[in-house]
């Protein structure tokens, strides 16, 4: 592993943590669930961040695979933007039913 490759593990670990850190923080203050949405969708991302660093290393859980790729996989690389989209639509209905 070459001073790049630590270097790119480093910082993505690093400002995950912080924002996920600052997003449960935030959780505790809010109660809008657009916003509750977010922060688990950014919760998530640092999960798959640390799941993509541990197949990284040869670690991984697939049992099921769709094809090739593991199932778990699929999940984890999708379900941040699946939060965000989801916290995007409740921000979109509750917009357009305010007068």
């Amino acid at each position: 592993m070459n001073i790049g490759e630590v270097v790119y593990i480093s910082s993505r670990l690093v400002i995950g943590a912080l924002a996920a850190f600052f997003a449960i923080v935030l959780w505790s203050r809010i109660r809008e669930p657009s916003w509750i949405l977010i922060v688990l969708g950014t919760i998530a991302l640092y999960v798959e961040t640390v799941y993509s660093i541990l197949e990284l290393f040869g670690i991984t859980a697939g049992m099921l695979s769709i094809g090739s790729v593991p199932l778990v996989t699929i999940l984890l690389h999708n379900l941040p933007a699946g939060f965000m989209l989801a916290a995007f639509m409740v921000m979109v209905f509750q917009k357009s039913r305010k007068p």
